[in-house]
């Protein structure tokens, strides 16, 4: 599938810290792993991208995943054509960055592991993880290198302690236990958290052990796509800070602050 679209950069996407699954094969080159799916996809130029699925597949799953009906390039512009030089910067630097409507199971301990690691040490974990704990995908893609499914709460749920702390998780393998059985034992159900609206959702998922209120955000915006939503880790914390005297007026982007943020992070964690 051959997809044009002017905000689509599969490099900016990747570096920027909500997907953990998504890896540089070469120039201009990624794979990515969702949904129990791998597909690589390529940069052809600054407006095609090549998805190596089936146009069901793309209808089905990744249309959606990379949220691609919703114009970003409307947003675009309008912080380009404003009178905030940074956001005008940040949204020119990273105008191909869309936010994924990704799995929520897997934001909710992606985002748990992510705890006090860096990016490297968070995609290692994860891995050790899925080849541990996820099923077998088959697909050529893959040439011939065995590639795991994220785990389902049923693997995780089920799985002791000292044999999820061999995968690197350390003092986070007790939140992913009980987080993944909350999960089966319908304590949560993170489905029915799209519908919610953001406070609500807060509460619910920071009645999670291990859960704060970082960590909910994160869920909230690339989990359950509640795009109005801001996390605030320390890119952004830098930002509000150093930028804006603290004095940022989130309000002025009502519905859309969390993609606000995604060019923030982007822009900052490659201009420091």
């Amino acid at each position: 599938m051959l997809i044009q679209s002017p905000n689509f950069n599969i490099q900016q996407i990747a570096d920027s810290g909500q997907c953990f699954r998504m890896n540089k094969i070469n120039e201009n080159q990624y794979s990515l792993i969702a949904y129990s799916k791998y597909i690589v996809l390529t940069q052809i130029d600054s407006d095609k991208v090549e998805i190596n699925c089936s146009e069901e597949e793309f209808e089905e799953v990744w249309k959606d995943y990379f949220d691609l009906e919703y114009n970003y390039q409307q947003i675009v512009d309008n912080l380009t054509n404003g009178q905030d030089t940074f956001l005008k910067a940040a949204a020119e630097y990273g105008n191909g960055l869309r936010i994924l409507k990704q799995e929520p199971f897997e934001m909710l301990i992606s985002f748990i592991i992510s705890q006090n690691k860096n990016i490297p040490a968070i995609k290692r974990t994860i891995e050790k993880l899925c080849i541990k704990y996820g099923s077998l995908i088959e697909n050529e893609l893959c040439g011939g290198i065995e590639t795991y499914a994220f785990p389902t709460p049923e693997s995780l749920a089920g799985a002791r302690l000292e044999d999820l702390r061999e995968t690197g998780l350390g003092y986070r393998d007790a939140y992913i236990l009980r987080s993944a059985q909350s999960v089966v034992n319908r304590e949560i159900d993170l489905t029915k958290l799209r519908t919610l609206n953001t406070d609500e959702v807060m509460k619910h998922l920071t009645k999670l052990h291990g859960v704060g209120v970082k960590v909910a955000n994160c869920v909230s915006l690339y989990g359950l796509h509640h795009i109005e939503n801001a996390p605030v880790d320390v890119w952004i914390a830098r930002v509000l800070k150093e930028i804006y005297q603290n004095k940022f007026d989130w309000k002025k982007y009502e519905g859309i602050a969390g993609i606000i943020q995604q060019y923030m992070f982007y822009y900052m964690r490659n201009h420091t």
